[in-house]
């Protein structure tokens, strides 16, 4: 069994939608806001924006997340940095892929130091929502 990355969070799941339908969902600011946080996204690269939920006292997040896109190419990936303004500088990235008659969605979430217990914290947390997330996704792109 390999060992467990510390330093991110990688995720894939097939979805039986095309790649259009999960790229609305993924970048449409009111259907992002249903699967992740409100947010003033804007699919540009070098636009700055927040997402907004609720704070989490534990790891001394303020509820609030800094973004800037980093990398897009429509239909196949997203890449923004995310910061909580403090201790955190994550990068996460989806990339979509055709299968079949839907779409596999990778999430790369990097950037966790290994030796942080509040970033460790993070990553599990975090760890354990992304696949809700994913699920979400999947039922948005069933709407369009």
């Amino acid at each position: 069994m390999p060992a467990e990355d510390r330093t991110a969070i990688r995720l894939d799941q097939f979805l039986a939608h095309p790649p259009s339908k999960v790229w609305r969902a993924l970048t449409e600011p009111e259907l992002m806001a249903k699967w992740l946080m409100p947010n003033d996204f804007k699919p540009e690269v070098g636009h700055r924006f927040t997402f907004t939920t609720q704070p989490k006292k534990a790891v001394g997040f303020d509820g609030i997340v800094h973004c800037e896109v980093l990398e897009i190419e429509p239909e196949k990936l997203l890449r923004i940095s995310w910061s909580d303004g403090k201790q955190a500088d994550w990068t996460v990235t989806w990339r979509l892929e055709p299968e079949g008659r839907g779409t596999r969605l990778f999430l790369d979430h990097e950037g966790f130091d290994p030796d942080d217990e509040v970033q460790q914290l993070s990553r599990r947390i975090m760890g354990g929502g992304w696949p809700r997330h994913f699920r979400t996704i999947d039922f948005l792109a069933a709407t369009l």
